[in-house]
């Protein structure tokens, strides 16, 4: 790391430090995308190790973050965010292993065809370039964007928000410490090192062709401006207004077990479930038990008159809340008329992101899954499963809800892109 970047945050010129690092990472790119897998596994296992070794340093400086977003006043789904623990840098470590053990993407050979004239085209995978990744309170996010980045050929900067800065500052050392004993450029996983959020604006303008995608991971705030400002591509999603439907041919003992979950398990991620729905043709049997396991759960139930009838804690939903993604232990929760009228409000009030039905009729499953228009959609499972880890990339850049390049989990095949390689034998066109 160069002087002016170690003296950032005292005097520097934050513009030319910005355009600094995105030379910097340029210049890394080059070198990561001809890199071959056994280097790039080498870092990544280096890395797995220095995360393990120095769980302690970052806990003391994760506890320091907590401590700081505590005494300002953040809610806790916010403090869930940002804390760690032992048990979150096991499996930090853990999806470094997965990562390391998935295939490499870059140069795999998608498609391969001979023309009539002898010419034979392959597509083949190649790096996207650098990544900008902007993220707010999960630190976590840090590790993931970082080897998943390394994995693809394609260097990354990093931007995270000022709550977790210390405890990136930790989890980033220790993948300089794989590049570092991999022989592999410093420059191509980044830490922006400083709080000033003039920084992400000098993302969002791309750093003079610098950046090549950027990739927003936090609130609806943070997403909205990204996608209003960015001059590069950008892969996001605004929110997860994320559902589930139990049908009447649901068994109740899996819906309560999956809606609960879905919920409850950490509220404040992006694939907790926020709108509950309920067929008509079940409910008698099923809404009533659904709704107090989660009032008793500590979940604030919010609801139309039909939900507000089996259970007198529930509060009366508004307009609002059927948009809305809460991040914490509160859900809306509404009777329908069986899978069309659930696919139907799913359509006006859902975010593309994940969605789920229960049930036991294998039509009315797949009905759903054709119809509900999400980057995600799930049949008897919960809606905490919308994340790479669990779909087996190792981890996630992010989950995203648009329909170019990438949807769903962005893992290292995601962030990857095609050029076509054409062998001839002296063919001219005519």
């Amino acid at each position: 790391m160069t002087a002016s970047l170690k003296a950032v945050g005292v005097s520097a010129d934050l513009p030319a430090l910005m355009s600094e690092l995105a030379t910097q990472a340029r210049a890394a790119a080059r070198v990561l995308g001809l890199a071959s897998t056994e280097q790039k596994n080498q870092a990544l296992d280096a890395m797995e190790r220095a995360i393990r070794v120095n769980a302690a340093a970052i806990l003391k400086a994760n506890a320091e973050d907590v401590t700081e977003a505590r005494a300002g006043g953040a809610a806790s789904a916010f403090l869930d965010r940002l804390t760690l623990t032992q048990a979150r840098i096991d499996a930090m470590a853990d999806g470094v292993k997965v990562v390391r053990e998935i295939d490499d993407p870059v140069g795999r050979i998608t498609e391969s065809w001979r023309r009539p004239n002898g010419m034979t085209i392959e597509r083949v995978r190649v790096p996207l370039g650098v990544i900008a990744v902007i993220f707010e309170s999960r630190p976590n996010v840090c590790a993931d964007a970082g080897v998943l980045c390394l994995k693809s050929g394609n260097a990354v900067i990093l931007r995270g928000g000022s709550d977790s800065f210390r405890s990136c500052r930790a989890i980033h050392a220790c993948l300089v410490q794989g590049l570092r004993e991999a022989g592999l450029p410093e420059a191509a996983i980044t830490l922006v090192p400083t709080r000033d959020r003039a920084a992400v604006g000098l993302l969002l303008g791309g750093l003079n062709g610098g950046i090549d995608v950027i990739v927003p991971r936090g609130g609806k705030s943070l997403v909205a401006r990204v996608e209003a400002e960015a001059r590069v591509p950008v892969f996001a999603h605004l929110e997860g207004v994320n559902h589930v439907y139990v049908d009447g041919a649901a068994d109740l003992a899996m819906a309560k077990s999956i809606v609960l979950n879905a919920k409850m398990r950490r509220p404040g991620i992006c694939g907790a479930a926020e709108t509950l729905l309920v067929d008509r043709a079940g409910a008698p049997n099923a809404l009533k038990p659904l709704v107090e396991m989660l009032i008793d759960a500590g979940c604030e139930v919010r609801g139309d008159a039909a939900v507000q009838g089996v259970d007198a804690r529930v509060k009366p939903a508004t307009d609002d809340d059927w948009d809305t993604e809460y991040e914490a232990a509160i859900i809306a929760a509404r009777v329908v008329d069986g899978v069309g009228e659930a696919i139907d409000h799913i359509q006006r009030h859902g975010s593309h992101h994940t969605d789920a039905i229960v049930t036991d009729d294998p039509k009315i499953a797949a009905r759903f899954l054709d119809e509900v228009d999400s980057a995600i959609v799930l049949h008897n499972a919960s809606t905490q499963f919308a994340d790479g880890g669990e779909f087996g990339f190792g981890a996630e850049i992010g989950i995203a809800t648009g329909k170019f390049h990438a949807r769903g989990p962005v893992g290292a095949e995601q962030l990857t892109s095609f050029k076509y390689r054409v062998h001839g034998t002296g063919q001219t066109r005519p």
